[in-house]
């Protein structure tokens, strides 16, 4: 009797706290937004020299508009000021306040309104376009209220948040929803945004996104709108990309990226069969152009399995967590190759600085000129006038495709007229015997499909097209 009584008392007294807690956001409120602030930029324009937009140039009115700007004092050539409005928060008391790149991008004056009304110029510590993020300071003799970053990776679909800033213009604002979702990739490669209900107006780009603990889990900066408006679809970066580059902008400047060096494609469930491989994971390398990765041994056909010991889901994964690792770090890369595994070292390089990548070359082997049809496709060997026609490196070799049936599974996988073949098996070939016997090695191994390195204008992919009998 009494542990059931006590039993009830507990739940009781749970409800109440919970109860409590989503009363009223107005404790938590007061004690976040003095950090919020207003960002409001100038731009100056340049205004036109002629009638440009008006007439097409060259028309023979060009001369008529010109002289109508000339008797109204010539007014489309003067310079002119344009201002635009967002939001960010201050991260330190000395004065680093963050926002998103777009908010200050272009602007000649910078002014922070804080929330008790006082305002501030500010500088530009540093930018990143690939996460939309910027990092100012502002001059104070007066310590300043902040907030600090939390976790991101805790948020879960279902938490509380609260997303504040100036929306539209209108000045502070405050409004509360949950995480709608996780890990949404929206155009970027770094891109780790955290989906939200909680309504995000233009103006709020760069305000935070806070927990219920008042820690900063995101940074708001797109919607997904039909209207301009919110309809309950926001999105704001992850506080675990931003503090990575908030960190390199105060220190650098700018962003340092590592670098891998190479083209990857992710692994589908008919290349992984064709591969050998158990499930359809990691990430396929295409292509190693010169770099790390290429100094370090690793092949095109190797795929990533692993690294720096984090298993590799996709390139996605891949591609985010090289970027957030150390440059000139050395990395114990996990790759599969031959039916096997192999650990290889890589020192990685700096993004920034890469280099376009070059395709790495291959050997001249062949000139034959006869055609065969295999797997749907009608295949010749690539001759030095049709290197010509289809635009392929000296160097390069292997079966150009000619024709692609269009009932054939080739079509269906984007084959085309003109595609060049350089691997069958992950081995290179350059002559109609060298693809029939990947075939026929392919058959012997069991294997269901064949594995083509496909270029097309330069550009690698793998395609694995099945064995018929």
């Amino acid at each position: 009797m009494l542990l059931g009584v006590l039993t009830i008392f507990a739940v009781f007294a749970q409800c109440m706290a919970a109860q409590a807690r989503t009363d009223s956001l107005a404790p938590l409120v007061d004690k976040i937004s003095p950090a919020v602030v207003n960002i409001t930029t100038s731009t100056t324009i340049e205004g036109r020299t002629g009638p440009q937009g008006i007439v097409p140039e060259g028309s023979p009115f060009e001369d008529f508009f010109r002289d109508f700007q000339d008797r109204n004092n010539d007014e489309g050539s003067r310079p002119r000021r344009t201002s635009a409005l967002g939001s960010g928060f201050v991260i330190s008391e000395d004065g680093f306040v963050v926002t998103n790149n777009h908010v200050i991008e272009g602007a000649d004056e910078i002014l922070i309104e804080f929330f008790d009304g006082e305002e501030l110029a500010a500088t530009v510590v540093g930018t990143d376009k690939n996460t939309d993020i910027a990092l100012l300071k502002v001059e104070t003799d007066t310590p300043l209220p902040f907030v600090s970053f939390t976790d991101s990776d805790t948020a879960k679909v279902g938490d509380w948040v609260i997303a504040m800033g100036n929306p539209l213009g209108q000045g502070f604002s405050v409004s509360v929803g949950i995480v709608s979702a996780r890990n949404r990739a929206l155009s970027g490669s770094y891109d780790d945004y955290i989906q939200t209900d909680a309504a995000i107006n233009r103006g709020n780009s760069g305000g935070p996104l806070f927990d219920m603990d008042g820690g900063v889990v995101g940074v708001n900066t797109a919607i997904l709108s039909p209207n301009g408006g919110s309809i309950g679809i926001g999105f704001s970066m992850a506080s675990n990309v931003v503090t990575r580059v908030v960190d390199q902008l105060k220190e650098y400047g700018e962003t340092r990226r590592g670098w891998l060096g190479v083209r990857i494609q992710d692994v589908t469930e008919d290349v992984a069969e064709a591969m050998g491989l158990k499930k359809a994971s990691g990430a396929l390398i295409t292509d190693v152009p010169d770099g790390p990765a290429k100094d370090a041994g690793l092949l095109a056909g190797d795929v990533i399995l692993s690294f720096d010991g984090v298993e590799v889901d996709d390139t996605r994964a891949l591609v985010r967590q090289v970027g957030n690792t150390t440059v000139g770090k050395a990395v114990r890369v996990l790759v599969y190759r031959d039916d096997g595994t192999q650990t290889i070292l890589v020192t990685l390089g700096r993004r920034e600085e890469a280099t376009a990548a070059v395709p790495a070359v291959m050997e001249d082997t062949n000139d034959e000129s006869q055609e065969e049809v295999v797997l749907g496709l009608t295949l010749r060997v690539l001759t030095d006038d049709i290197r010509g026609e289809i635009g392929v490196p000296d160097g390069m070799d292997g079966l150009v495709v000619v024709a692609v049936d269009e009932s054939s599974e080739a079509f269906e996988k984007g084959l085309r007229a003109g595609d060049l073949i350089t691997e069958a098996g992950q081995q290179k070939v350059a002559t109609l015997e060298s693809l029939q016997d990947r075939i026929t090695d392919a058959k012997d191994a069991g294997r269901k499909s064949l594995l083509l390195l496909v270029r097309r204008a330069g550009e690698p992919r793998f395609v694995a097209l099945n064995l018929k009998d």
